[in-house]
């Protein structure tokens, strides 16, 4: 007997069940969340973390969180996903594809650095059907170990690192893990800083909304946060500040400029209304925040990765000066 789907017609035969996997030598070290990207083909990011917040994904026979850091061995639990019956989002076009391939900053043998543009996702999911490695992916069909080494919010710009090979991705991670990566960006905020260099720490903690929009607050309980804040230029109402970041959470930045009192401009979920209002009357159009630096070292050898400050953002810069 076959059953009737808003697919068509399915064999429950053929209907998926219940997976499970080992995690292979290469995979040792990798994010939960990561893992089963690589496994589920085409599963939104969306469902993948609810899969774990309800305790489907098992490791060793225990419930597992996003953050969770698998090891080679590893018994992992994959509970039914029907992938067939998502809509195929198919070939991206042509200039989405160039447009990221004309944002490459560097490249060698380990890594591949792009310039990332806002309005960008780092990856699909979401509703968003191609990310910053989908499009590369599809540009360089040869290159299958290419993976994100972290990511960078949709509408941050700025300096975004893929390694192309394992080896690298878990070296580079563990330097990110470490706290031995210099992660800088330039941010304009509402006001004047009451001093030209300020440290927050602050931690954080992130929930997801029924609807699955990400709210991050600060709270006792969450995950330790650190920023570095630096004057740049000073206006009439705004300060462009350099901010480095010691840990790599979730709107980090954009949590802790609000924290003091001093949010990012163009923030439109925890920024302030009248001082957005204000910018776009000098030509913002979107979160002026951008990844300006990226910095670290493997071994012996150092890298560093610089994104001058993007012409929308510049226009804005200039408007204010004068």
């Amino acid at each position: 007997m076959k059953t009737q789907t808003s697919a068509g017609f399915r064999d429950p035969a053929s209907a998926p069940r219940v997976e499970t996997v080992e995690v292979p030598e290469d995979r040792d070290g990798q994010r939960i969340d990561n893992f089963l990207t690589t496994r589920l083909k085409g599963v939104p990011k969306s469902l993948i973390y609810r899969l774990l917040r309800t305790g489907q994904v098992r490791i060793n026979g225990k419930r597992a969180k996003p953050d969770h850091r698998v090891a080679a061995g590893d018994a992992v639990r994959i509970p039914p996903v029907r992938t067939a019956e998502r809509a195929d989002p198919g070939v991206p076009p042509t200039g989405q594809t160039a447009r990221i391939e004309a944002a490459i900053l560097s490249e060698d043998r380990d890594f591949l650095v792009i310039d990332k543009p806002s309005g960008v996702a780092s990856h699909g999911g979401s509703g968003i059907s191609f990310g910053v490695i989908e499009l590369l992916r599809t540009a360089r069909p040869r290159e299958s170990a290419l993976e994100l080494a972290h990511r960078l919010d949709r509408d941050t710009s700025g300096v975004l690192v893929l390694a192309k090979k394992r080896s690298a991705l878990t070296a580079l991670q563990a330097e990110i893990r470490a706290g031995r990566v210099e992660k800088r960006y330039l941010a304009l905020l509402a006001g004047k800083l009451p001093q030209q260099r300020l440290n927050v720490d602050a931690p954080l903690r992130k929930s997801v909304l029924q609807g699955g929009e990400r709210m991050v607050r600060i709270d006792e309980e969450g995950k330790p946060s650190r920023s570095r804040f630096s004057e740049v230029e000073r206006y009439a109402a705004a300060t462009l500040a350099e901010i480095a970041i010691e840990t790599g959470r979730t709107h980090q930045i954009r949590v802790h400029s609000a924290h003091i009192g001093h949010p990012v401009a163009g923030d439109e979920k925890y920024g302030d209304r009248e001082f957005n209002l204000k910018m776009r009357e000098h030509g913002l159009k979107r979160l002026f925040l951008h990844a300006a630096r990226f910095e670290f070292s493997i071994g012996e050898r150092s890298y560093g990765f610089s994104a001058p400050l993007p012409d929308d953002l510049s226009k804005v810069i200039s408007s204010l000066q004068r």
